[in-house]
């Protein structure tokens, strides 16, 4: 079994590896229902979804009918006006069978100009105000990829008291200077006020380049059992943080079967095993 931690100030007691549902976004529901069963058999408590992930939320819907109770559940949205984010979380709820979500997302916030719309007048954040005073969704957050998300989830967090972020962690994004000084900086802030720290990105070996794409993630993954068990434990390894699952369900099972073997291990022992293994950075 994996381990869980307190979702931030949720009180939910969330598996410290949050499964990433785009996995189940382009395939039969038969073969997403297998995809139940593994996290059940692991017992994962906590689906981390979107709007945009194919038929993802679809596919979980049929699961909320027995097993709402069982599942902490996030989705996202990409629409930055009010009116937009409205209609993508009826949908959602629609989708998903649910009378309510347990935590609703600003979906790759870190254009500026996008972020203006979404938390100014008729933007996104009056949604998802109104949503959580409603009683449809109970928890807000963030999340965004690249170079400059942490910089762009501390100014969201100075904008709104936000409840999570996610954003991408690695050994190869820790090796940025600047990165890895925003990360901290963020870190600090999200402990300061029990904000839920979501980490993605943990298979990264880097972009796919000329190569041919083999598998369903728009990154290389590592796919050896000695690779994925390293990079999932180097993630782990930091405290009160949480590994989002990645996209490709081939992986799924080793991801979780690393996770449940993990272990605290000296730090500088696990950065040089990633140090031996050929990584790029996947944002410059």
């Amino acid at each position: 079994m994996i381990p869980t931690l307190p979702f931030g100030r949720t009180g939910h007691q969330s598996t410290r590896t949050l499964f990433g549902a785009f996995a189940v976004g382009f395939m039969p529901q038969r073969e997403a229902d297998r995809i139940l069963d593994l996290l059940l058999t692991y017992g994962v408590n906590h689906i981390d979804t979107a709007h945009s992930y194919g038929d993802a939320e679809l596919r979980i819907g049929p699961w909320m009918k027995h097993h709402r109770q069982d599942f902490f559940l996030a989705t996202k949205t990409e629409q930055r006006t009010y009116a937009g984010a409205w209609d993508e979380l009826r949908q959602s709820l629609d989708r998903m069978k649910t009378d309510h979500i347990d935590l609703w997302q600003m979906h790759i916030l870190v254009d500026p100009a996008e972020w203006e719309t979404a938390m100014g007048p008729g933007g996104a954040l009056e949604a998802f105000i109104e949503a959580r005073e409603q009683g449809l969704v109970r928890y807000l957050g963030v999340t965004g990829h690249g170079v400059t998300v942490a910089q762009m989830h501390l100014r969201s967090l100075e904008r709104f008291d936000f409840d999570s972020v996610l954003l991408p962690y690695n050994y190869a994004m820790m090796q940025n200077p600047q990165y890895a000084a925003d990360f901290e900086a963020l870190l600090r802030v999200c402990e300061e006020r029990h904000v839920a720290v979501q980490t993605i990105k943990s298979l990264a070996r880097g972009p796919w380049g000329d190569k041919p794409q083999t598998r369903n993630t728009w990154y290389e993954p590592f796919e050896g059992e000695a690779e994925i068990e390293t990079a999932v434990h180097w993630v782990l390894n930091r405290p009160n943080i949480f590994l989002n699952t990645a996209g490709d369900p081939d992986l799924l099972p080793q991801i979780l079967a690393a996770a449940s073997r993990f272990q605290p291990t000296k730090q500088s022992d696990l950065d040089g095993r990633m140090a031996e293994i050929h990584v790029e950075p996947l944002f410059t």
